[in-house]
């Protein structure tokens, strides 16, 4: 008989058992990468707001922000009562064969909020599903007459077949197959977009192309699209029936100071809205895109094609009770003023950062609770040791990528910070605090960052490569 282990005593696991079964049953590879950091060989006990607590007892900070999930922070208690009122009235979790009112519900609430007429919302379970299901409502919105999509040269829309195909940071380094039809574009170029629509014109001077994907803000390269390309670029499609999509999985639900970035221009309306992330409140793995009626209408609002797109799931049950009270607590405690508030902490403290240390940080970026430190400089040396690492050959971040790991290791190591750095573009460390988190954890993560820069890029160089790579580097590196 097969030796199945229990909950209970997997919670019982010492680090080393877990890292061992990793090791044997999900990635030797990822064992190898999280253990490059202190928080790699430590397991957690708790989490509560923007602090996690370790079996030993330490207390971290988290200024991760869950990678974009943890709007609310770790366990809101409204959010947990609200998954313990649905468990236990013993609430139906799954039944396509009944109409669920939490999905009706929540369907309303989000047009309630969203402007214009974005109404027709459908709920899948990741950012990646809700693009790809997004960019299928657009090809079926112009019956496959047209074959062509838009995306820029650093989007990120997830890490599936289709919506990995549609992604360019270099965390897609290997060609998988993807959509036919993809023209790439610089991000945020409105001539470069206008100049891809012209070249995709049909014999009779028709348009072949049937989407454009858009980041109105960057989260992974810290960059944006200015308001009047924003505005051309509604324009351009407009002009010729181009499904305009804007992916926010990121930055929806108050991370960047409005509910959603492109709701800060007037007017701005997308075809189709991408969300997720804090939709689920930091508990649930839910997403959703919403259409604006008229494009649903042409695509999909008729019997024959009513079940083009559906899940088994379909947001029943737990995930959606979760969004519900998740997106309520958004409004109700004011989530974008929350983040503006983080702002103005951040921004200045960054900036004084970087005056101080101007040979370690080129610059700092950001809006609302999203924040990037651009870290550069580092000993010549590093260029060497960037072709004879493995993996690494040729590749031309790596030295901004060990000097941003070596500072995320310091700041765990020495200060109890969880950070993290975005693998896009010019791979900044990312400072994406919960809206919850507290004005002297913002002032405590600035001093500590601080106080890491201070010790010097070969100090906090030469520490980092003794301790994860190997004694074969230079000790003055």
């Amino acid at each position: 008989m097969a030796r199945l282990i229990g909950v209970d005593e997997c919670e019982s696991f010492t680090v080393k058992q877990v890292q061992d079964l990793y090791r044997r049953y999900v990635s030797r590879s990822q064992v190898s990468l999280m253990t490059s950091f202190g928080f790699g060989r430590e397991l957690v006990e708790s989490a509560e707001g923007a602090r996690i607590r370790t079996r030993d007892g330490r207390e971290v900070l988290d200024v991760t922000g869950g990678v974009g999930v943890l709007n609310h922070g770790h366990n809101h208690p409204r959010i947990l009562q609200a998954r313990r009122r649905f468990a236990d009235g013993r609430r139906m979790e799954v039944h396509k064969a009944f109409f669920s009112p939490y999905v009706a519900a929540l369907s309303h609430n989000i047009a309630e909020l969203l402007p214009g007429d974005l109404n027709i919302s459908y709920f899948p379970n990741s950012g990646a599903e809700a693009n790809e299901g997004a960019v299928k409502m657009a090809y079926k919105y112009h019956g496959g007459r047209r074959n062509t999509i838009l995306r820029s040269d650093i989007s990120f829309h997830g890490k599936t077949l289709g919506a990995g195909s549609l992604t360019g940071s270099s965390e897609n380094s290997f060609r998988f197959p993807g959509l036919p039809g993809i023209v790439v574009h610089p991000y945020g170029d409105i001539a470069a977009v206008r100049a891809a629509v012209e070249a995709a014109r049909t014999p009779d001077g028709g348009c072949d192309v049937y989407a454009i994907m858009a980041e109105p803000y960057s989260a992974s390269s810290m960059r944006c699209w200015s308001e009047s390309d924003l505005y051309e670029l509604r324009r351009l499609c407009d002009a010729d029936d181009i499904i305009l999509i804007f992916d926010e999985v990121y930055t929806g639900w108050g991370k960047t100071g409005s509910l959603f970035y492109f709701m800060r221009h007037p007017g701005l309306l997308p075809d189709i809205l991408v969300y997720s992330k804090s939709l689920g409140g930091g508990k649930a793995s839910i997403s959703g895109y919403t259409a604006r009626e008229s494009v649903f209408r042409k695509a999909y609002d008729r019997l024959a094609d009513v079940i083009l797109h559906s899940t088994t799931y379909y947001g029943f049950g737990e995930e959606t009770v979760t969004a519900i009270e998740a997106v309520n607590i958004v409004v109700e405690d004011d989530y974008p003023a929350r983040a503006r508030q983080i702002e103005r902490v951040l921004g200045p403290g960054l900036q004084t950062v970087h005056k101080r240390h101007p040979d370690v940080v080129g610059k700092v970026s950001g809006v609302g609770a999203l924040w990037g430190v651009f870290l550069s400089g580092g000993p010549k040396v590093l260029d060497l040791a960037a072709k004879l690492a493995p993996g690494f050959s040729g590749d031309p971040q790596f030295r901004t990528k060990l000097i941003t790991l070596s500072v995320i290791a310091e700041l765990y190591r020495e200060h109890g910070i969880v950070s993290y750095y975005s693998p896009n573009a010019d791979n900044p460390l990312v400072v994406a605090p919960t809206l919850a988190i507290e004005q002297e954890d913002l002032e405590y993560f600035l001093d500590s960052l601080d106080k890491t820069l201070a010790k010097g890029l070969p100090r906090l160089l030469a520490r980092f490569v003794r301790e994860k790579v190997g004694s074969r580097w230079p000790a003055g590196s």
